[in-house]
């Protein structure tokens, strides 16, 4: 008979600790010059990569800058800079940080921020990208954080107003711990990708992210209000771009979120519901509140504008674009291509499956798509390799990808 205590089960995980606020305490927030010089002394001073991260005010600013830059640094310790105040005066930052390695969590969404404050990374490590090459199904900070070192982050302060001043201690805390814990979990991470022999392939993901190109302006963004599928009618789209237009202008004004000045919802209601006056506007909602009824002229003008809009003015069905048609439609426009693409799907989510990986990691599924709907005009691995690197594919992704590719390329309907 096993008389045992449960409770004192070896096999079971050891509770994770909970971290409320950071082990130095809460760091001030660096607001002057003067400061920001002490501050560069000291991570000048430290040794290794630094950790980095921003806090944006998504949501609720039109401008996606930088409301907070944390940083950390083995010997330094931990700083909060406030960028707003130090607008132009940051180039004692830049002298610390551009020319180390910075370890970052989702850099690609950090990096046009900072590339603002003119601070660029030499290298860098991205915890979560790793994560997804290293083969972890949930990749958000504090999971990895919790799984591999055996710490719980206090989250609740992501989706925050980071503009507000002065921001309070908790949410101080919340972005400090942010940075606390990042270069402990860059050296396990490390050491796993070695382990699994992905380092490398690592390394050319964060050279990727680094080196990448600031993207296109979008082709017509009006198109992706939520909703818009229920407007039918080329004079109804127009009227669902000519409100969105109106609202980005007074958004932009304003720097607020454009979902706050009005929300997508509001947008089609109006068009769906054919306003043509004041009262028929005011009488939906949303622009029956105290606040929209000052702007029912700047809403209504738009509206009226697009139905004077000539016919050769008014926009297509389609959202334009050089890409292939929708999935669902290739087994209509081109059956072959259609049984392509099927094919290299599977060839591709085996080879994933045996490296723990993602597959959209593997190969990005726009460039799987295009290769596939136009597939280069030799299908030897070696053409395919050619065409994956001109679409931009790393070399550990062509070097894995190419000849199962090649394979599934000649596949017919």
């Amino acid at each position: 008979m096993d008389n045992a205590d449960p409770d004192l089960d070896s096999s079971e995980e050891p509770a994770a600790v909970t971290l409320t606020e950071p082990a130095e305490g809460t760091p001030p927030v660096i607001t002057d010059a003067e400061a920001l010089s002490q501050a560069c002394d000291a991570l000048s001073r430290g040794s290794g990569a630094v950790a980095v991260d921003t806090e944006r005010a998504s949501g609720y600013r039109y401008w996606p800058k930088a409301y907070l830059v944390q940083l950390r640094r083995e010997g330094a310790g931990t700083f909060l800079v406030d960028p707003i105040p130090l607008e132009g005066r940051l180039e004692p930052l830049a002298k610390v940080l551009n020319n180390v390695e910075w370890v970052l969590h989702a850099a690609s969404q950090d990096l046009p921020c900072l590339a603002e404050l003119e601070l660029y990374p030499e290298s860098l490590f991205d915890t979560e990208l790793a994560g997804r090459l290293a083969g972890h199904d949930r990749v958000a900070l504090g999971t990895l954080v919790e799984q591999l070192l055996g710490y719980r982050l206090e989250k609740g302060h992501s989706a925050a107003d980071w503009s507000k001043r002065p921001l309070p201690v908790e949410w101080l805390n919340y972005a400090a711990l942010d940075v606390e814990l990042l270069v402990p979990l860059r050296e396990k991470l490390e050491t796993d990708l070695a382990a699994q022999g992905k380092l490398e392939w690592a390394y050319q993901e964060f050279e990727a992210v680094r080196t990448a190109p600031p993207p296109p302006p979008r082709q017509e963004p009006w198109r992706r209000t939520s909703g818009i599928h229920k407007i039918r009618s080329p004079r109804g789209l127009a009227a669902v771009r000519a409100l969105w237009e109106a609202r980005d202008e007074l958004a932009r004004k304003r720097d607020r979120a454009p979902s706050r000045v009005l929300p997508d919802s509001a947008i089609i209601n109006a068009v769906l519901a054919n306003a043509k006056t004041s009262a028929d506007l005011q009488a939906l909602p949303v622009f029956s509140g105290r606040v929209q009824r000052r702007y029912t002229g700047n809403w209504l003008r738009p509206l009226q504008a697009a139905r004077t809009l000539d016919a050769s003015e008014l926009p297509t069905p389609a959202t334009p674009g050089d890409g292939p048609p929708p999935v669902n439609r290739w087994s209509d426009k081109d059956p072959d291509a259609a049984a392509r693409l099927a094919a290299a799907r599977t060839s591709l989510s085996e080879l994933a499956e045996h490296h723990r990986l993602p597959v959209e990691n593997l190969l990005l599924p726009d460039l799987l798509r295009r290769t596939c709907w136009r597939p280069p005009a030799d299908l030897s691995p070696e053409g395919v390799a050619e065409a994956l690197r001109v679409g931009g594919a790393r070399p550990w992704q062509v070097e894995l990808t190419a000849t199962p590719l090649s394979e599934a390329l000649h596949t017919q309907a």
